[in-house]
């Protein structure tokens, strides 16, 4: 974060400071919404939550080396958390309008830097990684940690930027319309990518159309020097050109897209490779992508379009995709234990666009390992509205046409994905149902062999996550498994 003094973030955000507080003292480091991860100098944002009060941890904040403290209520100091005295504060009456607040004083300080939204239905978190990687190796770049894409994680996110940030990627999340244009309240960005509009939380939004329409807001909020990065293949999304005043370019595999692929090969890896055309930009150049998946192909292009429209090099742009490596924990993250057994761990989210690609990829794997069963271990798909029970049934269907050997239904919320598998073809004792996490785990260490390969996805809340890492921990020491450190989603995380 930029060098603020606690006066100065009081006035950016409309609040005032406790009596004690010294206004000259200046914040110099991070951020935070955890008091754990407070450094020297930070600022510490005091949340209140379904199971904790940040008031509560302001104290010890302060005592690991927090400048000041982001409140709502006065704090008072107990001197067996951090000694004697009052502890400083800048008292506000909203802490996450505050963290607002605070992330736009920050960017209109920060000219020189560009900001980039990014949304869609799927693939934003495995898209922004790209992106940073892409843009980092031209300018010093910031992006989000894991899906840092809500009213709080981009703040949060903006807040990492200072002087030197050349890039500021970040990721925009939407519960509905209107939430993508406070977002570019917060963070007005110059260049804006719209990935898909899909099945994901369509029982939130009511429909696709709707989705579309608070997807957009974002390219609505571009400047007329700005720079529109929108999906040719998406019949919801190509359309967006009409809402925004921005220059536009487009990426997909059709002809008359901007940016294009041909000649997508898939290897034995599940890694795709193609050959990136922009006639606008210069000669094709080959890529090869580090990802898993062929449906990173699509926001591979996505992360060409808006790197050639900021003016990057269309050899570097194909280099620096290939080097493109998976950052965050939960999205097609493959590993292999000792004994040759895969885990493609996508447990973070689910939809039936990215559940249907994860599947494709496990049967793509599964085929270039002579003698490897592929396991399928899929738990509910959550906020798909009326359409939920057609669509879980379709995966069912689904796996069986992708010749995946096991399919492993968890939870009640996927029981139609069990019976579409069993009425599909001739499966019998290929697809089985367990109550939980906890029973599909037992499951799996009973009868997986050596070089089979495992798929876990599902919606996050679902759990299956600690599945995926459960597989993963077995395969170390006991003493190394029993301090593996797992993930966890928190306040300044969404997935939509």
């Amino acid at each position: 974060m930029i060098r603020m003094t606690l006066a100065e973030i009081a006035q950016a955000v409309d609040g005032t400071l406790t009596a004690g507080t010294d206004g000259a003292v200046a914040v110099t480091g991070p951020v935070t919404v955890d008091s754990r991860a407070i450094e020297p100098g930070g600022l510490f944002a005091a949340f209140v939550g379904e199971h904790a009060d940040g008031h509560d941890f302001a104290a010890a904040a302060v005592a690991q080396g927090a400048a000041g403290v982001l409140a709502s209520r006065q704090i008072d100091a107990d001197g067996s958390q951090g000694g004697a005295g009052p502890i400083p504060t800048v008292l506000v009456a909203d802490v996450q309008e505050a963290l607002g607040k605070l992330a736009c004083a920050v960017v209109s300080r920060l000219p020189q830097t560009t900001v980039i939204g990014l949304t869609g239905s799927s693939g934003k978190t495995s898209t922004k990684d790209m992106l940073g990687q892409v843009l980092a190796a031209h300018g010093t770049t910031i992006a989000p940690k894991g899906s840092f894409n809500n009213e709080i994680g981009l703040p949060l996110t903006v807040l990492r930027a200072d002087e030197d940030t050349r890039y500021l990627v970040l990721e925009m999340g939407s519960r509905g319309v209107g939430h993508l244009t406070y977002l570019c309240r917060i963070a007005p960005p110059s260049v804006g990518l719209v990935l898909n509009v899909g099945s994901a939380h369509v029982g939130e939004f009511g429909s696709k159309e709707q989705t579309a329409l608070a997807k957009g807001e974002l390219v609505e909020a571009l400047p007329k020097d700005g720079l529109a990065v929108l999906n040719a293949d998406d019949s919801l999304v190509a359309p967006m050109r009409e809402r925004t005043v921005a220059r536009v370019l487009t990426f997909g595999e059709s002809a008359e897209a901007d940016v294009r692929a041909s000649g997508i090969e898939l290897g034995p890896d599940g890694r795709a490779s193609f050959l990136l055309h922009a006639d606008a930009y210069g000669e094709p150049a080959s890529v090869a992508l580090r990802v898993v998946g062929e449906h990173q192909v699509a926001n591979a292009l996505a992360v060409a379009t808006a790197a050639l429209g900021l003016g990057l090099p269309m050899e570097s742009v194909a280099r620096e995709l290939s080097a493109a490596v998976p950052l965050s924990s939960g999205r097609m993250a493959v590993s292999e234990r000792a004994d040759g057994v895969v885990v493609i761990d996508d447990a973070y989210n689910a939809n039936p666009e990215s559940v249907r690609a994860a599947l494709k990829a496990l049967a793509a794997l599964a085929r270039a390992r002579p003698g490897a069963r592929s396991w399928a271990v899929l738990g509910e798909m959550l906020e798909l509205g009326e359409r939920s029970g057609e669509e879980h049934d379709a995966i069912g269907r689904l796996a069986v046409r992708l010749r995946v050997d096991r399919l492993v239904a968890v939870g009640e919320g996927a029981a139609r994905v069990h019976a579409g598998a069993s009425h599909e073809g001739s499966w019998g004792e290929e697809s089985v149902m367990v109550a939980d996490p906890d029973a599909a785990l037992a499951l799996l260490r009973e009868q997986l062999r050596p070089g089979d390969v495992v798929l876990v996805k599902a919606s996050n809340s679902i759990g299956l996550g600690r599945v995926a890492k459960a597989l993963l921990d077995d395969d170390l020491p006991d003493s190394a498994a029993d301090h593996a450190a797992g993930a966890a989603s928190g306040p300044a995380e969404g997935d939509r």
